[in-house]
């Protein structure tokens, strides 16, 4: 692209005529080139990283799609639900606001608590064994799972307490329990479980969100406990999303059968539906499953998400308390996607082209019009 050939395509942009596929390709060059002064990229330059841009995006291009193969230059293309497109001129005071301070991503951390009360801080402990309980060994795996596995010494008397990991805010971590059901804990949340499934049911209590791949028994049913509701499997793989600042509990399935119970109301689920229970009533849609399980997959995605929603999840990603000030529209939606190892200004510096300012203050963000 000549110096020509860009200016028409800014021209297009700011007078509403161009493409979706236009619009992104500017919006993503921005994104990638917010950290350069103006002065530093020459028209030639500015042209091979709009057709460096171009060459990436699919043909149709879906923007979703894009932002996978963007995602080193920590982009987001945001779009409002009214469906008009962020001007890509900001305040670079806002910015650099954005980046005075700066905040890690969270990690693999967690608080493992035995029967007797004793705990153990999973993210430091080494690999390798960890502690008996019962018949049960304790360990933590090359991987940094917990697993739990039968030993050669049997007592079994010993087998009926429960155990408890819990993440904090900037927290997850991984656990396979005694049956072999794999279990994915998502930040602020915590899953307490049998040290071994004796009985003829497994039942689990959960706070939080987890992702499960629950080891086939037909006979034991696997239950779990979560805000108000029980979900009941036999051996399938499904997300539970029952943070108590959110306004309902989702029940997520990719695969097998689910049934969901809350009272007196049950609901079954197919692979690719979710069962939103809210104020006693169990509402089941299709959803996209890949959207509801990109964190633990090492994403952060929103999809047609308010800020409100947005920022719940940093805060609890992040470790950070948020305030909000001033008039904010909830009136928009935004769908977004980046690597969920990204720092926090890279996030809030994409949101900023929304029109709303962000401002990190030590652990606190403080989101403004």
């Amino acid at each position: 692209m000549d110096k020509e050939e860009i200016k028409a395509l800014l021209d297009k942009y700011n007078t509403g005529q161009a493409t979706d596929e236009e619009k992104a390709l500017l919006e993503t060059w921005y994104i990638k080139n917010t950290n350069e002064k103006p002065s530093a990229l020459s028209a030639e330059e500015i042209g091979q990283d709009l057709q460096e841009v171009f060459d990436l995006l699919p043909k149709p291009m879906r923007i979703v799609a894009i932002w996978p193969r963007i995602a080193a230059v920590a982009s987001i293309l945001l779009c409002i639900s009214i469906g008009s497109y962020f001007l890509i001129h900001k305040k670079q005071s806002t910015q650099q606001a954005a980046q005075t301070h700066d905040i890690a991503p969270g990690g693999n951390k967690a608080i493992l608590t035995l029967t007797n009360g004793r705990t153990i801080d999973l993210s430091a402990a080494k690999n390798g064994k960890l502690t008996n309980q019962g018949s049960m060994v304790i360990s933590k795996n090359t991987n940094g799972q917990i697993v739990y596995a039968d030993s050669e010494n049997d007592s079994p008397s010993q087998n009926n307490g429960f155990n408890i990991a819990t993440t904090p805010r900037g927290g997850q971590y991984q656990l396979i329990l005694a049956d072999g059901t794999k279990v994915w804990l998502n930040a602020a949340s915590s899953i307490k479980y049998p040290v071994a499934f004796n009985g003829n049911e497994r039942k689990v209590e959960l706070t939080g969100e987890a992702y499960f791949e629950v080891a086939h028994n037909k006979e034991k049913p696997f239950r779990v406990i979560a805000n108000g509701q029980e979900v009941e499997v036999l051996g399938t793989h499904f997300n539970i999303n029952a943070y108590s600042d959110e306004n309902a509990v989702k029940t997520t399935l990719l695969e097998g059968r689910v049934k969901v119970t809350s009272g007196d109301k049950n609901k079954m689920l197919k692979p690719g539906e979710q069962a939103q229970l809210e104020n006693g009533n169990i509402l089941v849609a299709d959803v996209d499953v890949d959207d509801v399980v990109a964190w633990k997959n090492g994403f952060i995605t929103f999809k047609n998400a308010d800020i409100k929603s947005i920022m719940r999840q940093l805060a609890r990603w992040y470790n950070v308390d948020v305030r909000f000030t001033g008039n904010i529209s909830e009136l928009r939606s935004f769908t977004g996607d980046m690597p969920r190892n990204s720092r926090l200004s890279e996030v809030l510096k994409a949101l900023e082209l929304s029109n709303i300012n962000f401002k990190i203050d030590g652990n606190k963000v403080i989101v403004s019009p």
